[in-house]
């Protein structure tokens, strides 16, 4: 059984979609037995990943960051792809932070790098923004307690200005 956790941007564009979706389809072809997906499953990298997990009969854990995530984060036409999602996870663990701030990403990151034997990383490359909990403050995490990464950003990838 391999545990692979997701972080990525979620503001990707609409013609990365495809690509960012075709280049996870290719990391998760390797783990197809025995594969167990781990998403906070945002709009963008998250969701495609765990849409992904699904496609091929992984078993998808979900981590919602707070109480408040579903109605406060999760924009309209987001919805139901998350709700879609959170149906199909074999698992859907709650974070006990009531609203959706730093505090609760952090603690959601930090389930996904404990379940992880790696990170798929959908990211740009940027360093870190400074405001905690973004994809480079994962991978560096990751990296730093010895969390293998692969880094998903295919050619003509990019993020809405």
């Amino acid at each position: 059984m391999t545990t692979l956790a997701v972080t990525g941007h979620m503001d990707l564009t609409g013609e990365s979609v495809p690509l960012v979706r075709a280049a996870l389809r290719e990391v998760l072809a390797q783990y197809r037995e025995d594969l167990t997906g781990v998403s906070c499953i945002a709009a963008g990298a998250d969701s495609l990943f765990a849409e992904e997990v699904t496609a091929i009969g992984g078993r998808l854990v979900v981590v919602v960051p707070s109480q408040d995530y579903r109605a406060a984060k999760v924009k309209p036409d987001h919805a139901p792809v998350f709700d879609r999602l959170v149906e199909a996870a074999a698992e859907v663990l709650t974070m006990p932070h009531e609203s959706a701030n730093r505090q609760a990403y952090e603690s959601a990151n930090a389930v996904l790098l404990e379940r992880a034997d790696r990170l798929v990383a959908v990211w740009n490359g940027a360093p870190p923004t400074g405001k905690g909990g973004g994809t480079a403050d994962v991978v560096a995490e990751a990296r730093s307690v010895g969390i293998p990464v692969d880094v998903v950003w295919p050619d003509g990838a990019a993020r809405r200005a």
